[in-house]
């Protein structure tokens, strides 16, 4: 069976890849905007599975994956900064605080239908606004959910990190993936040996 990344992110694209399965990745082209009182969790699913049923119905026989990730400090979502002037900001207010992240992942096929919500926490330790001046040249995150890539020099703004999936803050859940994958008849280890990688298409 086909499977399809609902998504042109590189970082997911990256993830995946992790998994050596073959796959091509469509744009799903759907609204991620947030009802009014929506919790992030519940967006963060929501999103996740609007995604993979949008390409699912153009690709009905494919295996399809819709991810989305929700940020939230303070209770309020944190979205993705887009410039150096938003991600000072971003960052200075998360300074010595604990950020929330809930990234979902739908999987969705011929009689399949399944979504997970994975939490993870952040504890950022005290910033000086020297240190995020540094890391915000030399990381760039301005695309990134939370304003860090912690596979990277964000890892240097942290006191801890909580969770059991630490693929989620990377934007796609893997730990989770895997299961959905097995639960559907798909287990990652027992695929036939194939061509890895990735196609985008538009």
């Amino acid at each position: 069976m086909n499977l399809i990344l609902a998504s042109t992110s590189r970082y997911r694209q990256r993830l995946l890849e992790r998994l050596q399965l073959p796959f091509t990745c469509v744009a799903p082209h759907t609204d991620e905007g947030h009802l009014p009182g929506e919790a992030p969790a519940p967006l963060a699913a929501r999103l996740a599975h609007a995604k993979a049923a949008a390409v699912a119905s153009l690709h009905p026989d494919a295996l399809v994956i819709g991810s989305d990730q929700v940020a939230s400090l303070d209770g309020a979502l944190l979205g993705k900064p887009g410039s150096h002037r938003q991600a000072t900001a971003q960052l200075e207010a998360c300074s010595g605080k604990t950020l929330h992240f809930y990234t979902a992942v739908s999987l969705l096929g011929p009689g399949i239908d399944k979504t997970h919500t994975e939490p993870f926490t952040v504890d950022f330790r005290p910033l000086t606004r020297q240190e995020i001046e540094s890391y915000l040249k030399k990381d760039t995150p301005y695309d990134c959910a939370g304003n860090f890539k912690w596979e990277s020099l964000g890892i240097a703004l942290f006191e801890r990190l909580h969770g059991n999936d630490p693929t989620s803050l990377e934007g796609l859940p893997l730990i989770a993936l895997c299961r959905l994958l097995a639960e559907s008849g798909h287990p990652v280890l027992a695929s036939a040996p194939s061509s890895k990688g990735s196609k985008a298409e538009s």
